[in-house]
């Protein structure tokens, strides 16, 4: 009988969820609309059907072993979503406690997105083995899972490790926060249209983005555009990198990983993003650390990645034996 769990990503816009082993092999995935439903219990009651339709698709015997769910604002601890800005459900929502009425038998465990990309890179990525890395996830804001001695660091009330709420300059860019300055107000998919915005201000040569609006740029153009060898945007990931890499020293002298892992579409840039981050970062690594830690793509960024890394709670769990 094989065993399978669940792994469920929720999103502002729709969740996704799928049917998972522990070698990360996807058995059927589905999409609801997370903003078709304001009223939290008829999304749960449409989650749990659309779960039982995959499971009956199955074609062979099979023993549902746990639910993983990875969100916004997640509270490990507790199992609520705590005042998310991009969720249509505002305050405290105890997303385990209803699910867990649907799946009463198994363990359902929730964690915020980056800390189940962290879990997924340890059980079916690249950090196989590995006790002490970082995961830094590259989306709209910027996300970060920290792992230390093989478990991930939530701190007293689950929210350690937020990164991208590291200020870099305490007169910057207006961040979503409230705060000014802020890691991802610079390195992330709005944070480089920002940038791309400001050197177009800056510099008067022809580019292909003067054309383009604010909200019709999107970082996957500015990604081709760096590909194709488009001057100002490999300026732009240049300068992304130089931040990244600054925080990214930072950050290796508080847990000293063995490897940091870029995750999300703006990694999908290659050398553009890597090659200054890691410049910058051993430029201004402590020399305790330098040249120790591997910087490196995400073994599991692609389709599924944020299903497979809610699912991989569960297999964390199972092999605890908790």
């Amino acid at each position: 009988m094989r065993k399978l769990a669940i792994g469920v990503d929720i999103g502002g816009t729709n969740t996704a969820f799928g049917l998972v082993d522990d070698l990360g092999n996807m058995y059927g995935e589905s999409v609801i609309s997370t903003r078709q439903y304001p009223d939290f219990d008829q999304y749960i009651e449409e989650l749990y059907i659309g779960i039982q339709s995959l499971l009956k698709q199955l074609d062979f015997e099979h023993e549902l072993i746990g639910v993983g769910i990875g969100a916004p604002n997640a509270n490990y601890y507790r199992g609520t979503i705590e005042n998310a800005a991009n969720l249509v459900w505002k305050g405290v929502v105890p997303v385990v406690e209803k699910l867990k009425r649907f799946f009463p038998t198994v363990p359902v465990i929730m964690t915020n997105d980056a800390n189940a990309a962290a879990v997924g890179e340890m059980i079916y990525g690249g950090a196989k083995g590995m006790k002490d890395f970082i995961v830094i996830t590259l989306g709209t804001g910027l996300g970060s899972g920290f792992v230390a001695n093989g478990e991930i660091i939530y701190g007293h009330d689950s929210f350690a490790g937020e990164l991208g709420h590291v200020i870099v300059n305490h007169t910057g860019r207006v961040c979503g926060c409230g705060r000014k300055g802020c890691l991802e107000t610079y390195v992330s998919a709005t944070g480089i249209k920002r940038t791309v915005f400001k050197l177009l201000a800056d510099h008067i040569e022809n580019s292909e983005f003067r054309s383009i609006s604010f909200n019709d740029l999107t970082a996957e153009m500015i990604t081709k555009a760096a590909l194709a060898g488009d001057p100002l945007a490999i300026e732009a990931f240049e300068y992304t990198g130089m931040l990244l890499g600054r925080a990214l020293a930072n950050a290796v002298t508080i847990t000293s990983p063995e490897a940091i892992f870029l995750f999300g579409g703006l990694a999908k840039a290659g050398k553009y993003l890597f090659e200054p981050t890691k410049k910058y970062m051993e430029m201004h690594m402590l020399s305790n650390f330098r040249n120790k830690v591997k910087l490196l793509p995400s073994g599991i960024d692609g389709k599924n990645a944020a299903i497979l890394g809610a699912s991989a709670l569960i297999w964390q769990r199972l092999n605890e034996g908790r």
